[in-house]
This record gives structure tokens, C-alpha cells and sequence, in this order.
């Protein structure tokens, strides 16, 4: 099928030959897409190809795979594809002139942004944050989103609460300058991971380059992977040096990291990745955004079903104050106090 390439999506195949304008072959049938070569048509000023029809295997928006049942409406459905969509774009420009056009962020972030404000209740949100298989651009768009709910539980202003998810939303653009071989292996060698740590000072570079009035901006993409207790990089600086929105944005990147996992890999429950982030709030995360995370989140959890390691299905009814995530259950007429039955664990949280 005729496709343009901006809308182009990794493991894509093209069906024929593709030629430029000047006659000369780019790629051959059969190749598969992935991001160096949506840039290397981009270079050569082609904007339609021919592709295989998608089998469903290709990566979607998550947005279109939520149920209607967890309430989201179809505007805000449609704004998560675009702000995704547009978070490729901005990536591939990236790639091929070492810049974006920062006005791209704000037409599609902002309008997404404003049509979460009155959800209080982000349980369907983090249904989305833990969907299976998502690609950089999803990743991005989650973060940016975490990054602003918690910004807004700190207590910042309107506007800082923009800035920061903007802050998340392009804290991975570096990744657009390291190789795909690398960006798609689990395991990496020791140059390759010196590469892959890398994309926090081209991202740094980037975001410079694009939006010259704002640096905190860039220090988020610089700093994100940084840790209050000095272990963490690219510069192993401590928590007094590392700025605020990039405190928040390395909260929700791991938050995010977390509840996503490689295709077909299973990955913990919201609630012991919130037990996980919580433990690096003691010298690795701030503190602060940390807490804003768990005590804003663990409420939601009430009322909902789960599964039990034991292979029971329950209901959370309560929150136990000295152990937080170890709540009280009920169990069709008999509850169980997980803080006291250590050895059974939530599996994973149903959200109807």
C-alpha cells in the first residue's frame, strides 16, 4: 500500500524498489523499516513508498488499543496518536538536520495536556503506561504525561507544569543519533552501552540547537539518567546539581521503564513497580517527586480487582498505613492482610 513516510512505523516492508527523483535506488523490496531508513528517504525528498500490507504486527498507537470501557473519549484518543505522531516527526527531523521545530512541540503536547487536566482519577492512565510493546515515541509521550501529573502534585504553576512535561516529552530525542543495531538489542557490549549513554548529550545538543531561549529544557534530557547519590550518569553529578525538572522527569522515565516490557517479556504489577520506584527514593530519586508518585497513585488502587500469587482474584479494600504496598484484600467472603501474609503478592491489577 502507497504510504507517506512520515507515517511510516518501524518493521514496515517495503514492497518495491524505491528510487529517487534522480533515478538512483535507495532501497531495495523487501527492506524493513526502521528508523535510519524513514530518514534516508526523508534525505532524498521522497515522501510516498510502497509497503506490504500491516498483519497488526507493526507497532500502534497504544491509545487505539484502550478500551472504551476505562473512559477515555475518542478526542483524547485521537490527541495521544497525534502528540505520538508528532514526537516521530520531531524525532526524524532530529535525526536528519540535528534539530525541531519546538513550535511542533507545543501544538500537539499542549492540547493533550489540557484535555487531562479535569481527570482526577488516572487509573485509566496508567492502564496506558503499562501497555506491552511500546516504541520510543509512546515512551515519550508517557513520560511527558507522568512528568506533568507529577509537577502538578508538587505544586508548580501552570506554565512549570508544561515546561516539565515538555522536559519528559523530548528527554529521549538524543536516542534519534544512536544507531538502531544498538537501540533495538536488549543486552549491549561496554562500547556499545558508551554509545547508547550518549543520547543524553546529543539530546542535550539538540534541544539547544531547537529552543535557544530555555535550558532547563535540555538539562532534563542531559540529566535524566543521573542520580541524587552521585552513581548515575553521564556526569556522576549529585543531588544538588541535578535541576528540579530533571528530578521529576527521572521519576516518571523510571516509572515508565518499569511498566513497559520487550514483546512477549512479562513485567511486574503497578504496584510492586511503585514499591521499586519508591526504594530509589532513598538516594537514588528525589525524594519529593517520588513520594508525589506513590502517595498520589496508591489511593486509586482501591476497589480494584487483582491477582494473587497464589492464584486468587481479590479486591483491594484498604491500604495499610505501616506497609503501603502490601494493602488489605478481600477474597470472596474472607480478606487477607498482605502485610501479614508476606509471602503472597499482588500479580497484576485489572482495570475495567
Amino acid at each position: 500500500m502507497k504510504t507517506h513516510v512520515m507515517e511510516l512505523k518501524a518493521g514496515d516492508r517495503l514492497r518495491e524498489d524505491t528510487f529517487n527523483g534522480a533515478g538512483l535506488h535507495i532501497l531495495p523490496k523487501g527492506t524493513v523499516i526502521q528508523t535510519e531508513e524513514i530518514a534516508l528517504l526523508i534525505r532524498q525528498s521522497i515522501d510516498y513508498v510502497d509497503i506490504d500490507p500491516r498483519d497488526g504486527g507493526s507497532e500502534e498507537a497504544y491509545s487505539s488499543n484502550v478500551p472504551d470501557s476505562l473512559g477515555f473519549s475518542q478526542e483524547l484518543r485521537r490527541n495521544f496518536d497525534k502528540t505520538i505522531q508528532a514526537f516521530q516527526a520531531i524525532f526524524l527531523e532530529a535525526l536528519t538536520t540535528g534539530k525541531f521545530n519546538q513550535s511542533m512541540v507545543d501544538e500537539h503536547l499542549l492540547p493533550t495536556l489540557e484535555a487531562l487536566d479535569d481527570r482526577k482519577n488516572i487509573t485509566t492512565l496508567l492502564y496506558m503506561l503499562s501497555n506491552d510493546d511500546v516504541n520510543i515515541y509512546n515512551h515519550s509521550l508517557q513520560v511527558g504525561l507522568l512528568s506533568y501529573y507529577i509537577a502538578t502534585w508538587l505544586g508548580y504553576s501552570r506554565e512549570e507544569c508544561h515546561e516539565i512535561s515538555k522536559a519528559g516529552y523530548l528527554h529521549d530525542i538524543g536516542k534519534s543519533r544512536v544507531r538502531q543495531s544498538i537501540k533495538n538489542k536488549t543486552e549491549l557490549q561496554d562500547e556499545e552501552l558508551e554509545e547508547m549513554r550518549r543520547h543524553t548529550h546529543y539530546g542535550y545538543e539538540i534541544i539547544r540547537e531547537s529552543i535557544k531561549d530555555n535550558k532547563t529544557i535540555a538539562l532534563a534530557a542531559l540529566q535524566h539518567h543521573e542520580y541524587e547519590d552521585g552513581s548515575g550518569y553521564p556526569m556522576g553529578i549529585g543531588r544538588t546539581e541535578i535541576h528540579p525538572y530533571s528530578q521529576i522527569v527521572a521519576v516518571a522515565n523510571a516509572y515508565v521503564e518499569m511498566t513497559t516490557s520487550p514483546r512477549r517479556q512479562p513485567h511486574d504489577s503497578l504496584i510492586t513497580v511503585l514499591r521499586k520506584v519508591y526504594e530509589l527514593g532513598f538516594g537514588k530519586l528525589n525524594e519529593r517527586a517520588v513520594q508525589a508518585l506513590t502517595q498520589n497513585l496508591l489511593p486509586n488502587f482501591i476497589g480494584k480487582r487483582v491477582q494473587l500469587s497464589n492464584g486468587e482474584n481479590a479486591t483491594i479494600v484498604y491500604n495499610n498505613p505501616t506497609d503501603i504496598f502490601k494493602p488489605l484484600v478481600k477474597v470472596d467472603d474472607f480478606f487477607r492482610d498482605l502485610a501479614r501474609e508476606r509471602e503472597i503478592e499482588i500479580v497484576e491489577i485489572f482495570f475495567e
